[in-house]
């Protein structure tokens, strides 16, 4: 009594309620269903993998433009950290006995940021500082003093660190329609 299963679309057919070629049909149906199926699997495969590949790139990019700002960051870092030891090793040290008394006679008035700014300094300190043989530059909070050579190299670096840096080659500019062209006005003019 071994008898074999039959599939439901031969019992259909035994039963004659449907005929071989309405069978033939449904069989072709589901074939070509079963087709569209795997075609359409591979699709949603190749698609999660073209969106996989994308967010890879996609995250590479922002890797790698973190990574420059972080460079970037160093590399301000170490010009801060150069300038730095450029100014605390070279800066000249201002002999405050030197300096008779703090008053508004004796200190190096410069502007910076739009503020005027001074800076108590001996004379002679304050006769270079406008013949062009000093600078004025910015450490931190505080104000400096270097040789030109220095601020030059400080420059190099960061041009906004050097505030005061008179340039001793310079001819002053003069101006036709000026009627007080015939005065000079010195450079050194103390407040």
């Amino acid at each position: 009594m071994s008898q074999k299963k039959l599939s439901l679309q031969e019992q259909l057919l035994k039963a004659g309620l449907v005929t071989t070629a309405q069978a033939r049909t449904a069989k072709s149906d589901k074939h070509k269903q079963v087709q569209q199926q795997r075609h359409n699997n591979l699709q949603a495969v190749d698609e999660a993998k073209r969106l996989a590949q994308q967010a890879l790139a996609e995250q590479a990019e922002r890797d790698k433009e973190l990574n420059r700002l972080r460079q970037e960051q160093e590399e301000k870092k170490q010009l801060a950290a150069q300038i730095r030891q450029l100014i605390e090793n070279n800066r000249i040290a201002i002999d405050e006995t030197a300096i008779e008394e703090y008053d508004d006679s004796q200190a190096y008035h410069f502007t910076d940021r739009n503020k005027v700014k001074k800076l108590f300094v001996p004379k002679a300190m304050r006769e270079q500082i406008t013949g062009g043989k000093l600078a004025i530059v910015r450490l931190r909070k505080r104000y400096e003093v270097v040789p030109v050579e220095i601020a030059g190299k400080i420059r190099e670096r960061d041009p906004a660190c050097v505030i005061v840096w008179n340039d001793a080659s310079a001819a002053p500019v003069e101006n036709c329609d000026d009627p007080y062209a015939q005065y000079q006005i010195p450079d050194d003019l103390v407040w």
